[in-house]
């Protein structure tokens, strides 16, 4: 059975998405695999490392014993890797044949308010499948009732649009589309892309609201009108394709990951539909 995959660090923000993947399994009626990723550490010796392998495995028996009586569909299961952290997430997704990764953030830097991490870039661009990153300081007890999805005149824009009406579906969500443009010639097409899209969100039946705006930066545009009606997921794209995205993720997507308060799904362009399937 297909499962939603969830790396964990054993974190707050990794617990945090663990809660949300529970909410997204259900759903889609299929189960978790739940994974940690042992790193080498050149100042701990052999028997350190097999402790703290050891005590991984203790709390991932933990985690799957707590989550598995919500789940309803599937079973929760738990491996231990080793290796790079994106690589060994990425390769069991596909081995999976995931429909969607799940992670958060360890807040481990002092940074964090700011900067969420390249190993959240890193699985985003290795990802087989949509992944959702979730920074720590989320509060998981607030319903993803607000979904921004940002629409540009490009060849992939709309291609978010499937995935976010199945994640307005799970969560019972408002959307919110937000058009952006950089010059006032783009307004015509813009407003027939915004009258597709939101034509799309209400013959799948998920209530939607639309508007538009003028940018210089993307990433900043984006999530200050997210922060603006205090929404509580931003889905985008990747804004390349995978085999790109693996070597340059996209400049205004690895900012909304890097810098988003609230959690990000991200789409790579051939990946539409993936979440649904």
């Amino acid at each position: 059975m297909k499962s939603v995959i969830v790396g964990t660090d054993f974190s707050k923000g990794s617990y945090v998405a663990l809660e949300i993947a529970v909410d997204i399994a259900n759903q889609l009626k299929t189960g978790i695999r739940l994974l940690w990723v042992k790193k080498e550490k050149k100042l701990l010796t052999g028997d350190q490392m097999e402790m703290t392998a050891h005590l991984a495995e203790e709390k991932l028996v933990q985690l799957c014993e707590q989550h598995r009586p919500n789940l309803k569909h599937g079973d929760i299961t738990f491996d231990i890797l080793s290796g790079k952290v994106a690589n060994c997430i990425a390769e069991e997704a596909r081995k999976e044949d995931s429909p969607m990764i799940v992670i958060g953030t360890n807040g481990a830097s002092g940074f964090e308010k700011y900067w969420m991490g390249s190993t959240a870039v890193r699985i985003v661009q290795e990802a087989p499948c949509p992944t959702l990153t979730i920074r720590e300081g989320f509060n998981f007890h607030k319903k993803l009732d607000n979904i921004v999805v940002p629409i540009r005149i490009n060849a992939n824009s709309r291609q978010k649009v499937a995935p976010a009406a199945q994640m307005a579906r799970i969560f019972g969500s408002h959307v919110y589309i937000l058009g952006l443009i950089e010059t006032a010639q783009d307004a015509m097409t813009l407003r027939t892309y915004l009258k597709q899209v939101e034509d799309f969100f209400i013959k799948e039946g998920i209530p939607c609201s639309k508007c538009g705006r003028r940018y210089e930066n993307y990433s900043k545009t984006v999530l200050d009108y997210a922060a603006s009606i205090d929404a509580d997921l931003v889905v985008i794209n990747t804004e390349q394709d995978r085999l790109l995205a693996r070597l340059f993720l996209g400049t205004n997507a690895q900012q909304i990951v890097h810098h988003s308060q609230i959690p990000v799904l991200c789409i790579h362009p051939e990946d539409i539909g993936d979440i649904a399937r």
